[in-house]
């Protein structure tokens, strides 16, 4: 009986885990997921760097896909960055134009109304622009270690979100993100996602062929770029909202590929 009971536990607790998974994937991409599964969207965020890895993936099939028929490593970099897009739907694209149209208001108390506003400013436009720019132009300069930078930068991106959720107040009690602040409800919870990030991280690194000092080397500075994003936004506005959680995942992102194409160019 009791064996029976453990199977059964260890069934449901297969079925809701894969189910929150699917859910996470279905929230954060437009990735295609049966709707037959058992979907819960309140505890996504959790998964969110695990979903950040898959992307990052798929990012890293499609960049070794592009080489394999010789298209020129600045064409596919820019490929690659769109697609990056593609994949998330602009999900986080939008939190980074919004953040900056906010961020340009003089005005303290008016950015979060600037900021819930759905059209797109001047600030925010360049915002969206420069951060395509920025990512399409740092992946052209990685010539080498490309798959595993991909994968682990995505990777990267979601635990600097959540290390937001996690450590600073959310502004907007009635939005959207509120529900991330209770599935992520302090540093303690994005400690296995950190934990996935640092073994995968050097995994890959040193499964391309890099040795400790990239491979550590890299990981503190990802893992860095990742909290600064988080605080940088903390500092300017007292604490976070939806849109600014998507801007950590994006600058995180492309601040860590700077930081890629800058140790790689030294080596």
């Amino acid at each position: 009986m009791d064996s029976q009971n453990w199977v059964k536990r260890l069934h449901n607790w297969t079925r809701t885990t894969a189910g929150s998974i699917a859910s996470a994937i279905m929230f954060y991409t437009r990735l295609p997921v049966p709707s037959r599964w058992c979907l819960n969207f309140d505890r996504v965020a959790r998964h969110a760097p695990l979903v950040g890895l898959l992307i990052g993936a798929i990012l890293a099939a499609l960049d070794a896909g592009l080489a394999q028929v010789n298209v020129p490593i600045m064409t596919r970099s820019v490929i690659v960055a769109l697609g990056w897009i593609g994949i998330t739907g602009g999900l986080h694209l939008d939190g980074v134009m919004d953040t900056a149209d906010g961020l340009a208001v003089p005005d303290a108390k008016r950015r979060l109304s600037v900021m819930a506003d759905s059209r797109v400013g001047a600030f925010g436009a360049m915002a969206g622009a420069g951060l395509i720019f920025l990512k399409a132009t740092a992946l052209g300069d990685i010539e080498r270690y490309r798959s595993a930078v991909l994968i682990v930068v995505a990777g990267w991106g979601r635990w600097g979100q959540q290390l937001a959720i996690a450590r600073y107040p959310y502004l907007r009690p009635e939005g959207k993100g509120a529900m991330h602040k209770q599935a992520i409800p302090s540093v303690a919870t994005t400690l296995p996602s950190l934990l996935l990030l640092l073994v995968g991280h050097l995994a890959l690194i040193f499964l391309q062929g890099g040795g400790l000092l990239l491979g550590f080397g890299s990981t503190a500075m990802a893992g860095a770029i990742a909290w600064g994003s988080g605080f940088w936004l903390h500092r300017r506005l007292g604490g976070h909202t939806g849109d600014t959680y998507g801007a950590v995942v994006e600058w995180t992102e492309a601040i860590a590929l700077v930081g890629f194409a800058t140790l790689l160019a030294t080596k």
